[in-house]
């Protein structure tokens, strides 16, 4: 392929996202929508004007390689530890009892024993990308069903990994399965502690040499370096790149660079993750869904129903509300972008029959086009077995009844934590919720009253005393997350006055029409303070400069908003 047939082929993704994700974002659907539509209009099975699609693929691998190692910036180490019991307990079961009941399903249906196998293996995975893209989105990330949701597939991104070894050794028709997956987990556990080990010795040293040059280019360069170095290391020895790059974020997260590197990484992540979510739409088949329709469409229901149900059992088994088990079960009831990789390579080894492996790709990259609406379902039912779901907070600090007429602060960053200060030196006591288990550790390591849990939930808000607060304020700095702790405090304590902390004028509006008393925008409050500065060090009187800013603080930000919005 000259350069030439590369060019066009990048000029067509660019076009079909540039026409059409924005198309999908006035409709106010998810974004991943209109890439997944964009792919299916290029790709071979559509207008067919993609002439490389093998290529398209493997660079859109990269894009969850970028994807996980944001992800491993968000986590500490402690948290990560938090989670274990989940990710090694919960993803664990997941994995096994999901992929036990398909397998059953297919061999009972008349696949063979290795197929069966196959199947239940690569069908039990969900999309590490779809899940977190959609998670990110909604500003739900953090929240808890958020963090169960990622440690489930954080194990499933482990399992590929003794799934793949599986699918070689069946097609070798050798027996020495368990003494080459015990020599596998060898190398990989050395290979890890190996990572982790220099990791934690050279990157700090290696970052501040070359902060010290103040090159960008050579501050991104090896950004790029660590991602893609501690990935290829990984795949060596047979782990995913993508938990290579997942170790390599955790590492760069205990650094004081992780801001910087975030701020660099994250164009590559979003262009080379939508080329991802395009590469899957390339690979539907319509004509393939629409000859065996009845099949597919069976294949499709009984796996999000089944992969549902099992894992909010699951879930209710880990002690997790139901309202939060639904959730999980619904947002990882689809196929997963390893489920292709696994699929592919059974093909390839003559394990699955090639209509069999056709049926199975398009059936998963369908329950993938189906995410977005059972997250959305997810979000529903959540909401509407909340008000009558019986308080349980599993696994939740309890805060104690001891606590009245206090304030509750949702988030206890920068913001959160002044807010503190403040009310403490009025003498007014304070309970906060934070979901950042490293931030919590320190603060009550102070003797703050700080407990981990996602104040957008009902049982969270009782244990956090909400019903005997005064106030609640609110300093999260993600608009969709503060949307919805704000709905769930006027919801379900309407009598307790709310503030909050907006991103902009219009998202202040917005959080007092859903019960917030007072919005405060930080743009405009960040304006307002650097006017007066200006204006100040300019000569301004200062009595004249603080008549101003009351003026366009007075009314809401009234005056202030006119002059903004014309």
């Amino acid at each position: 392929m000259n350069e030439t047939e590369i060019l066009y082929d990048v000029l067509i993704f660019l076009v079909a996202a540039v026409v059409v994700v924005p198309a999908f974002r006035r409709l106010r659907t998810s974004p991943v929508l209109g890439y997944l539509a964009a792919g299916i209009l290029v790709g071979p099975h559509g207008l067919a004007v993609i002439r490389d699609s093998e290529s398209a693929h493997t660079l859109a691998e990269f894009g969850v390689v970028f994807l996980l190692f944001m992800i491993g910036l968000e986590f500490s180490a402690e948290r990560l530890r938090a989670l274990g019991h989940y990710v090694f307990g919960l993803g664990a079961l997941q994995v096994t009892v999901t992929g036990c009941l398909i397998g059953g399903v297919a061999w009972a249906l008349g696949a063979t024993e290795e197929a069966a196998i196959i199947i239940g293996g690569g069908l039990a995975l969900s999309s590490t990308a779809f899940v977190l893209q959609l998670l990110i989105e909604r500003g739900e990330r953090a929240t808890s069903f958020g963090n169960i949701s990622f440690a489930v597939l954080l194990f499933q991104d482990l399992a590929i990994v003794p799934l793949l070894m599986l699918v070689s050794l069946l097609g070798e028709g050798e027996g020495t399965f368990i003494t080459a997956m015990g020599m596998a987990v060898v190398k990989a556990a050395v290979a890890l502690l190996l990572v982790v080990g220099v990791g934690r010795l050279i990157l700090r040293p290696v970052y501040r040499i070359i902060a010290e040059t103040r090159s960008s280019e050579l501050f991104v360069a090896t950004t790029l370096l660590v991602i893609l170095g501690t990935g290829w290391l990984m795949s060596l020895v047979g782990i995913s790149m993508v938990l290579g790059a997942f170790l390599a974020g955790i590492l760069l997260s205990e650094t004081e660079y992780r801001h910087q590197v975030e701020a660099d990484i994250r164009p590559f992540r979003g262009i080379l993750l939508g080329l991802f979510f395009m590469s899957v739409g390339m690979s539907i088949d319509i004509a393939l869904i629409w000859s065996e329709l009845a099949q597919i469409t069976l294949l499709v229901i009984g796996l999000m129903v089944g992969k549902s149900i099992v894992t909010a059992a699951l879930c209710r088994g880990f002690g997790l509300p139901v309202s939060v088990s639904v959730r999980v079960g619904l947002l990882l009831s689809q196929g997963g972008e390893f489920g292709f990789i696994l699929f592919l390579t059974a093909s390839t080894l003559g394990l699955l029959a090639a209509e069999t492996t056709q049926i199975l790709l398009a059936s998963v990259a369908l329950t993938m086009v189906a995410t977005p609406l059972m997250a959305y379902a997810g979000s529903q039912f959540s909401s509407f077995w909340a008000r009558h779901e019986k308080v349980s907070v599993a696994g939740v600090e309890q805060i104690g009844e001891d606590l009245h007429d206090h304030v509750l602060i949702a988030g206890f960053g920068r913001v959160g934590q002044t807010v503190a200060k403040m009310l403490s030196a009025g003498g007014i006591s304070y309970a906060a919720l934070d979901l950042d288990a490293t931030r919590i550790a320190a603060c009550r390591a102070k003797g703050m009253p700080v407990f981990f849990g996602d104040a957008g939930q009902i049982e969270i808000l009782s244990s956090a005393g909400a019903s005997r607060a005064r106030g609640a304020v609110v300093t999260i700095d993600q608009p969709a997350t503060a949307d919805g702790i704000v709905a769930a405090l006027h919801e379900f304590f309407p009598d307790l006055p709310i503030f909050v902390r907006a991103q902009d004028l219009l998202h202040g509006r917005r959080l007092e029409t859903e019960g917030a008393i007072q919005a405060v925008p930080e743009t405009l409050e960040a304006s307002l303070q650097l006017g007066a500065i200006a204006m100040t060090s300019m000569g301004t009187n200062s009595d004249e400069v603080v008549e101003i800013v009351e003026e366009l603080r007075s009314d809401d930000y009234i005056k202030l908003g006119e002059i903004i919005h014309g």
